[in-house]
């Protein structure tokens, strides 16, 4: 766990987007955040969506004839519940997932061993930043990409009225399993937010079990 990366007072973006440390609140990731991600990066066989809250990746991610595997430490009503990423025993060709704030360099580190080809994170751009995350992370492992978002994202709580804009910057971490240890800097244009934010108002995640 990373205790640093827990969002407090002043840090908090817009909408006060907190850990979710009890379980009960949760913030979905908009669809077009996913849309950016899969329209960029190649992701070839099964993937596993190990934060999956009420399947809003999930869903996006299976729309580009993926198998998907959704899972979820609480059970929102989607997928597997019950299911804690940092113990399961498991592993997937690729994982795509927006992990709890509090637990961001734990999913890296059992990521890159669940993983057998990618592994993606939407993460703060500021993950970038820190000593710790440096010594045990970035000059280990660095992610192969990663993809800054050129528009904000802004996260609501699960069912609230979508309107203002966040203030925290956001980027993709793409790790290629068995790439060279190095990283590429790369920018999504603005476009995504216009072109599939609609349907983060219009449709709802489809439930399964």
């Amino acid at each position: 766990m990373d205790a640093t990366y827990n969002l407090n007072g002043g840090f908090k973006p817009t909408l006060k987007r907190f850990a979710d440390l009890g379980g009960p609140d949760f913030f979905p990731t908009p669809a077009w955040a996913t849309h950016a991600l899969l329209l960029n990066e190649k992701f070839e066989g099964s993937v596993w969506e190990p934060a999956c809250g009420d399947g809003a990746m999930a869903e996006v991610i299976r729309s580009y004839s993926h198998r998907v595997e959704a899972s979820d430490l609480y059970d929102r009503g989607y997928g597997e519940s019950g299911i804690d990423f940092l113990t399961a025993e498991r592993s997937v060709e690729n994982i795509i997932t927006n992990p709890p704030y509090n637990a961001a360099e734990g999913f890296v580190s059992v990521g890159l061993k669940k993983a057998t080809r990618k592994f993606a994170m939407l993460l703060r751009l500021a993950f970038l930043e820190g000593a710790n995350r440096q010594k045990t992370i970035f000059d280990r492992t660095p992610p192969t990409r990663v993809w800054v978002f050129s528009e904000r994202i802004t996260f609501y709580p699960s069912g609230a009225e979508q309107k203002g804009s966040g203030t925290t910057a956001y980027a993709w971490f793409v790790w290629e399993i068995g790439a060279e240890p190095k990283s590429e800097l790369k920018w999504l244009p603005v476009g995504y937010k216009a072109r599939f934010g609609k349907a983060d108002q219009d449709t709802k995640p489809m439930l399964f079990r």
